[in-house]
C-alpha cells in the first residue's frame, strides 16, 4: 500500500491536481497529470475520478482531461478577481485606447503576480501575459508594484528564487532589491526595461484601497528611449478611477470590507438595483 507523507492532506493531493493544468497544458492525459502532479498514478486515478464526479475535471473523448466549468463557477463568485476585473474594465478600456499596445491587471498570489485582465493589439510588442497565467514578482513592473508594499518574508521568498543572470542586476541581492523596491514605494510607479523581452517595457502602478495595495494596473510598450511619463499618468488616473469605483461598489451594511462587494452588470444601474432586489426578498 502507498503511503503518503502525513502533511499531504487529501485536499492538498486534489489541488496538485488541478495544478497540474495550467494556460499551457490545458489538455492531459492521467499520466501527464501524475507527472505534473507528482502523485503515484493509482493515487492521480483515483483523485481525478472524484473531481471529475464533482465537475472540478472533464474527461474528453480521447480520455484527456481538461479543468472543469465548475471551478469558473467558483471563481465568479470571487471579488477580488472577477469583481475587481468588472470594475476595472472600463478603466482599462481607457487606458488601452490612449497606449494602443499591451493593457493588463494584476494581483499578488503567493511569489507572484496572477494576472486576471489583459488586452491586446494585434501589432503590440512582445509579452508574456495571459489572463491567469502568473509572473514571478521579481519579473515585471505590476510584481514590482505588488512587492514593493508585501511583508519582509514575502520579500526574502522572492530574492531565494531570483535568477543569478537576471537582466536587472539591482535584483540580484538582498540590498539591491530592497533599495529597488524602496524607490517604486517612493516613486509610485515601477518600470521595467527589458524584463520579460529586450524589445519591451513594463510599467506599472498600485490601485490602493482602504487597506492598502489592492492591485496593479500596468501597460507594455516599446522599450525605447522615450519617457515613460505620459503613461505613467494615464495609468494614475485609471488606477484612481478604479480605486473610487471599488469603494462605491461596497455594500454600506458591510463596513467596507472587500467581501461586501456588490455585484455589477456593466453600468446598468436599473440592473443592479434588480439583483439587489432579488436577494433581499
Amino acid at each position: 500500500m502507498e503511503r503518503m507523507p502525513e502533511s499531504d492532506s487529501v485536499l492538498h493531493r486534489h489541488l496538485r491536481v488541478l495544478d497540474a493544468f495550467d494556460v499551457r497544458h490545458p489538455f492531459l492525459t492521467l499520466s501527464e497529470i501524475a507527472s505534473a502532479s507528482g502523485l503515484p498514478v493509482s493515487t492521480t486515478h483515483r483523485l481525478v475520478g472524484e473531481l471529475e464526479r464533482e465537475g472540478l475535471l472533464e474527461r474528453l473523448p480521447d480520455r484527456s482531461y481538461r479543468l472543469g466549468v465548475r471551478l469558473w463557477e467558483f471563481a465568479s463568485r470571487a471579488p477580488r478577481a472577477l469583481g475587481l476585473r468588472e470594475v476595472a474594465r472600463p478603466w482599462l478600456d481607457a487606458v488601452h485606447d490612449r497606449v494602443k499596445q499591451h493593457t493588463q491587471l494584476g494581483v499578488r498570489s503567493g511569489r507572484s503576480v496572477l494576472f486576471i485582465e489583459r488586452m491586446s493589439t494585434r501589432e503590440s510588442v512582445i509579452n508574456a501575459t495571459l489572463i491567469g497565467g502568473r509572473t514571478p514578482l521579481h519579473a515585471s513592473s505590476s510584481g514590482l508594484v505588488l512587492l514593493a508594499h508585501a511583508d519582509d518574508d514575502t520579500i526574502a521568498d522572492v530574492l531565494a528564487h531570483v535568477p543569478h543572470d537576471f537582466p536587472d542586476s539591482r535584483m540580484r541581492t538582498g540590498t539591491g532589491l530592497r533599495e529597488r523596491l524602496r524607490q517604486v514605494r517612493e516613486d509610485g510607479y515601477a518600470v521595467a526595461n527589458g524584463y520579460i523581452h529586450p524589445e519591451s517595457r513594463g510599467i506599472a502602478v498600485p490601485v490602493r484601497d482602504a487597506d492598502g495595495i489592492y492591485a496593479a494596473i500596468g501597460v507594455v510598450v516599446a522599450n525605447d528611449e522615450s519617457s515613460p511619463n505620459p503613461h505613467i499618468a494615464v495609468l494614475h488616473r485609471a488606477a484612481a478611477g478604479i480605486a473610487r469605483d471599488l469603494a462605491q461598489a461596497y455594500r454600506p451594511d458591510m463596513e467596507h470590507r472587500i467581501h461586501g462587494l456588490r455585484p455589477h452588470v456593466g453600468r446598468s444601474l436599473r440592473s443592479l438595483e434588480y439583483l439587489e432586489g432579488l436577494s433581499s426578498s
